[in-house]
């Protein structure tokens, strides 16, 4: 394992504790279903994927502070990797982005039906029938360099209406098929089929450590839940999308880690537009290059781990 950037950011927020919020009422911890005896849709909001994604945390305990409770519906908060957040440490923020395996590249049936025993799948396997239930979910992220946040989601068409409404962040990175190594979560079951109904959406917030993403996750959280008319409009109207026209992005790669010699070639932190041929990183004794013109690179790994993705390439398409 390397790393880049070895410099840490400011940390503004710091874990909370969650003890309050462990015993919930669908048999799994952390994990509450509030209904609203009413028809409507179940929608999920999801925090701590990554353990050290305190954005996610931040948004699910507003809306258990503030009582937000649906209006129709059911409304599902649930914190995922608990163990992970609970490793924690201040001196190394960054090691407790899971257990032992990304709860975030579990989600295909190899892997949630198949032997592995670490704690990551334990959890995966524990919540995988009440994302199950979902009509919608949003999964809330961060990133580990101060850039722009970002909507991402796949290219079917039934997600293009929550996307319009959600409208920002501005930058909306579109996801065709599972190009990772092991499948995301919003990629799991119906929510990755075009013609199933269920949605996903994941929002990156800006970075892990700081005020702002926060504030960004409930502002979405919030046009998220009125997207499903969860929420009272007038609440709803208080949280504004950013003006502006989105820039959108497709994935076209995913750049893995074939040797524990991969470095990137410059201080890269992500949405940087590289010209055609321009080296990226090299991986051992290959050089990886630019595949084409305004090749844009997002999220590069600050942390570097053979055989894990460590950037994503995309392309501009508006």
């Amino acid at each position: 394992m390397t790393s880049q950037h070895l410099e840490l950011p400011p940390i503004e927020v710091t874990p909370k504790d969650l003890s309050a919020y462990r015993t919930g009422n669908r048999g799994v911890d952390y994990v509450h279903t509030f209904d609203s005896g009413r028809p409507g849709p179940h929608v999920i909001v999801n925090g701590l994927t990554h353990g050290n994604e305190f954005c996610g945390m931040i948004a699910v305990t507003h809306l258990f502070e503030h009582n937000i409770r649906p209006r129709r519906g059911k409304l599902t908060l649930a914190f995922a990797n608990v163990d992970a957040y609970h490793n924690f440490d201040p001196a190394k923020p960054f090691d407790s982005r899971y257990v032992e395996r990304d709860f975030n590249r579990v989600w295909d049936t190899d892997t949630l039906e198949g032997p592995d025993a670490t704690v990551d799948v334990k959890r995966a396997r524990a919540l995988r029938h009440i994302y199950a239930e979902a009509d919608g979910l949003l999964d809330l992220h961060s990133t580990s360099y101060a850039v722009p946040s970002m909507l991402i989601y796949e290219p079917h068409a039934k997600l293009d209406p929550l996307a319009r409404h959600l409208h920002s962040p501005l930058h909306h990175v579109i996801l065709p098929g599972v190009k990772h190594p092991g499948r995301p979560l919003i990629q799991y079951g119906a929510f990755g089929k075009a013609d199933a109904s269920p949605l996903a959406v994941v929002v990156e917030c800006g970075q892990h450590f700081a005020r702002s993403s926060g504030e960004i996750a409930i502002s979405v959280t919030m046009r998220f839940l009125d997207f499903y008319g969860l929420i009272p409009t007038d609440l709803a109207a208080q949280y504004k999308a950013e003006a502006g026209a989105p820039k959108r992005y497709e994935v076209t790669d995913v750049m893995v880690a074939k040797t524990d010699r991969f470095r990137f070639a410059g201080d890269f932190i992500g949405f940087e537009e590289l010209p055609a041929g321009a080296l990226i990183a090299t991986d051992g004794d290959e050089e990886l290059r630019a595949p084409a013109e305004g090749c844009t690179l997002v999220m590069p790994a600050r942390r570097i781990v053979k055989g894990r993705d460590v950037v994503s390439l995309a392309r501009r398409l508006s």
